[in-house]
């Protein structure tokens, strides 16, 4: 399949109990580890414009279809899905390659993961870079109860979990129109029914907005959730409320050096406790809306590149 930027050919690494498809860049950079952890409805692909960058910079760029994903592994049980899963493979990753920790970049739920991943296995990581998903604060309610206390049941969120493989199967059935309308450009998620805005996505006829990526490299996409499905990313969502208590007991103060980097247009909203959560965090915003790597790739790879710059100075 053609497409717009050359992309590495995979490698199947059994890690962790499963079979994760990676790529990588800069292997002659060993020593010097790079994880990039992708988000939903992603793919490793989504860092092609990070990749052939980083590894110029001296790093051994390691891109992984997470758990779910891709070629890598799809476990049946929703519980094979939840934080201490995710997290584990990324240290099981880093084992297979004989690094003690590694800098993490995570995007959207790939951010949630690199969260995760400072908490549970601080060792393991010694920078955080984090796009669009800032740290989210675990509250006195979990997560899923919150957000359907608020927002109320058809929230997506809140539908993936009370009504298991019915937003799956609607994706499934119409996966290039859901891809299609949305990766655009400051997409509006906010539809007459708010709530249902990923399954209206597979619906709409008409897309909203300009798009994020070519016909060539939307291919890649289709092509890759045609095969695999929805239903293992989605399990990420229906392991929020699991999350929250496997996260009970665990200091929820990151110390790590942390770049956060938003899109202004997101309609994901900046944090106003990050400072409190993640002391040591840096924070700058790109003129664009979620798909940051993506709709400002060489933006994005100057200002991590000058972060890390800056970081290794200190």
């Amino acid at each position: 399949m053609s497409t717009t930027t050359e992309f590495p050919q995979p490698t199947l690494i059994s890690i962790n109990g499963i079979e994760l498809e990676v790529f990588e860049a800069g292997r002659e950079n060993a020593g010097n580890p790079m994880v990039l952890c992708h988000g939903w409805p992603e793919h490793a692909y989504s860092w092609r414009y990070q990749m052939p960058a980083f590894a110029a910079a001296g790093y051994h760029v390691i891109v992984p279809n997470q758990r779910g994903y891709g070629n890598s592994s799809r476990p049946n049980e929703v519980i094979k899905y939840d934080i201490e899963h995710l997290t584990g493979d990324l240290a099981a990753l880093l084992d297979h390659y004989g690094y003690q920790d590694a800098t993490f970049v995570g995007h959207d739920w790939g951010a949630s993961v690199v969260w995760g991943l400072a908490l549970l296995h601080p060792g393991r990581v010694n920078k955080i870079i984090n796009l669009s998903l800032p740290y989210q604060e675990r509250g006195e309610m979990p997560w899923i109860e919150f957000l359907e206390l608020i927002l109320g049941s058809d929230y997506y969120f809140v539908h993936f979990n009370r009504q298991p493989g019915v937003a799956d199967a609607i994706l499934d059935k119409n996966v290039r129109r859901f891809l299609v309308n949305l990766y655009r450009k400051n997409v509006p998620l906010q539809t007459p029914e708010p709530g249902m805005a990923m399954i209206n996505l597979a619906r709409a006829e008409t897309p909203l907005g300009e798009p994020v990526m070519s016909e060539n490299d939307l291919a890649v996409y289709a092509s890759a959730f045609e095969k695999s499905g929805f239903r293992g990313g989605i399990n990420w969502y229906r392991n929020l409320d699991r999350n929250w208590h496997l996260l009970g007991e665990v200091d929820p103060i990151i110390h790590h050096p942390t770049l956060m980097i938003y899109g202004d247009r997101d309609v994901i909203p900046k944090s106003e406790k990050l400072a409190e959560f993640v002391p040591n965090v840096d924070v700058l915003s790109l003129d664009c809306g979620h798909w940051i790597q993506e709709e400002k790739p060489q933006e994005t790879n100057a200002a991590i590149l000058d972060w890390l710059a800056r970081k290794s100075t200190i």
